[in-house]
């Protein structure tokens, strides 16, 4: 353990010293795979289809604040649509302002919730950003998160549906329309999906904020559990077809990932606890400390030996 800690100590001093220099490098990454999954996903407009202009788009985001990527990638979107169907651009178009307006109102801070979710779900996981918001994040992350999974749940439906689309006439517009909106109002799975991440990232942060020992370690594992009941449940009641084998494997690597975010974020030395009691003229306090594991990194000393000069051969003769 005091190796990791070594280790934690180690990752979080090159964190701090090279942070100017990180951050645009991460943002750079998760620009390109936003962009490359769009583009891959649904890549209908060939010239957005470059690998040169997604380059030369995620450069320029890595200079720019993280909210530009997230326009970034919905402009991606409404074009890649655009190429598709009118119809289909102007409902995602109309969907995007009402995510933004929700989005900037409630959770302005939850960037990398939107972006990284589409990414979960095509690596099958995830629900460790439910877990993650409840941890680090508030009730109102709850709403980043539902537009992540609308988003996810927008371009599946609109990429499986592509064939339809483009074999309609073009005389029929209200069909179009109507095919969009019914594929997103009537997706059970959606909704499920969504009820679900709220309902953990709640239950999540209500017990993480306990005053017991392993708060944090008992909300994840109980977030983790009441969102495996509810997809399970929602599936048994709505028939959603959700894979029950992919839920439970894809909750296991969620909790050791969300695990790992723990160890770095919030490691507490429980058997050190502390309980303090003072007043003052209107309040009396019961205060339960937790001190926090920290390991000093070691400090390498170099120490210089000077050799001794070798004198000259010969003697002095004396006169």
């Amino acid at each position: 353990m005091t190796s990791l800690l070594v280790v934690k100590q180690y990752i979080k001093n090159f964190i701090n010293k090279y942070e100017v220099y990180l951050k645009p490098v991460l943002k750079l990454i998760l620009a390109l795979t936003s962009l490359l999954m769009i583009n891959s996903r649904v890549g209908y407009m060939h010239r957005l289809d470059n690998i040169s202009i997604v380059l030369i788009i995620a450069l320029m985001c890595s200079f720019m604040p993280m909210n530009f990527i997230i326009f970034v990638a919905a402009a991606f979107v409404v074009l890649h649509f655009y190429a598709l169907s009118l119809e289909c651009a102007v409902v995602t178009l109309v969907l995007f302002l009402v995510m933004f307006l929700l989005y900037f109102r409630f959770s302005p801070k939850d960037t990398l919730v939107v972006l990284l979710l589409p990414i979960c779900f095509v690596l099958k996981i995830p629900y460790v950003i439910p877990l993650a918001m409840g941890l680090l994040g508030t009730p109102a992350s709850a709403v980043s998160v539902g537009c992540g999974v609308m988003v996810t749940y927008l371009i599946n439906y609109i990429a499986d549906s592509a064939t339809a689309l483009t074999a309609m006439e073009t005389e029929e517009i209200t069909t179009r329309f109507r095919l969009v909106i019914d594929g997103l109002i009537n997706n059970k799975e959606m909704l499920l999906t969504i009820a679900a991440f709220a309902a953990t990232i709640i239950i999540v942060y209500m017990i993480r904020r306990l005053s017991i020992d392993h708060a944090w370690t008992i909300a994840m594992i109980t977030g983790a559990i009441a969102n495996v009941m509810i997809l399970l449940v929602g599936d048994l009641l709505f028939d959603t077809n959700v894979s029950i084998i992919g839920i439970f494997i894809g909750t296991i690597f969620s909790l050791l990932i969300v695990k790992i975010l723990e160890f770095f974020v919030f490691h507490l030395d429980y058997s050190r606890v502390e309980k303090v009691q003072f007043e003052d003229d209107e309040y009396y306090y019961y205060v339960k400390a937790v001190p926090k594991i920290t390991v000093a990194t070691p400090s390498r000393t170099v120490k210089r030996i000077n050799t001794p000069r070798k004198r000259s051969g010969g003697s002095h003769s004396k006169r």
